[in-house]
C-alpha cells in the first residue's frame, strides 16, 4: 500500500516524466557526446542551453525549468505549448506553464527566445480547446514577460509550424539573443 496504481495506458504525472528527459541527457546523452566527440560540456548553467522544435520547444523548455541548476538558456520554434498531454498536477498539459507554473512560481535564472507561426499548428481553433499553438506562445510570453523574464518572442509572418525557412533566417539572432553577456573566452 502507500503507493499509486496505474493502468497500463496511463502516463505519470507531467511534474514526474518530463524531468527524467533532462536526466536521461545528463546520464546517458552527455557523457556520450563527451566521450565519442572528444569535448568537455560545461557544467555551468549559464554555459548551456536547451533547444528543440514543436513537442521538442516544449521539453526543451522543461528540462530548463526543472532543473536550472543545469540549464539556463532555452530556445524554441512552434513550441507546444498545448494541452496534448496531461495529467492530475497539470490538467491543461504544458498550457499550465503559462496558466500556473510560470505565474505561480518564483522566477528561475532562464533566457529564452522563442518563436511561433503565423500558420502553425491549431491556428484557426479557439483558445478554449488548448490547442493553439499561437495562443499558447503568446501566453507564454505574456507570461514571461510578466514575471520579468529575459525573453524574446518572434511570431512569423505567412510562415507553418517549425518552418525551416524561419530557422534559417532567425537561428544566428537567436543563438545571439541567447548568448548575449556570456564570456567570449576561455576559463580563466
Amino acid at each position: 500500500m502507500g503507493h499509486a496504481v496505474r493502468h497500463a495506458n496511463e502516463s505519470p504525472p507531467l511534474t514526474e516524466r518530463l524531468p527524467k528527459y533532462a536526466d536521461f541527457v545528463e546520464a546517458e546523452v552527455l557523457p556520450r557526446v563527451e566521450t565519442e566527440a572528444e569535448v568537455i560540456v560545461t557544467k555551468d548553467p549559464d554555459g548551456r542551453m536547451t533547444l528543440g522544435g514543436s513537442s521538442g520547444g516544449a521539453v526543451a523548455f522543461t528540462m530548463a525549468w526543472f532543473h536550472p541548476e543545469l540549464y539556463h538558456r532555452v530556445l524554441t520554434y512552434s513550441g507546444t505549448y498545448v494541452n496534448l498531454k496531461s495529467g492530475p498536477d497539470a490538467p491543461h498539459g504544458a498550457w499550465e506553464y503559462n496558466e500556473h507554473f510560470i505565474p505561480q512560481s518564483p522566477a528561475k535564472p532562464l533566457r529564452v527566445w522563442m518563436e511561433v507561426a503565423q500558420r502553425d499548428n491549431g491556428a484557426t481553433t479557439s483558445a478554449a480547446g488548448l490547442h493553439n499553438w499561437i495562443i499558447a506562445n503568446i501566453n507564454m510570453a505574456a507570461a514571461l514577460k510578466t514575471k520579468g523574464y529575459h525573453y524574446q518572442f518572434v511570431y512569423a509572418k505567412d510562415a507553418g509550424h517549425t518552418d525551416g525557412k524561419v530557422i534559417s533566417q532567425t537561428l544566428p539572432q537567436a543563438l545571439e539573443y541567447l548568448w548575449r553577456g556570456y564570456p567570449s573566452g576561455p576559463p580563466k
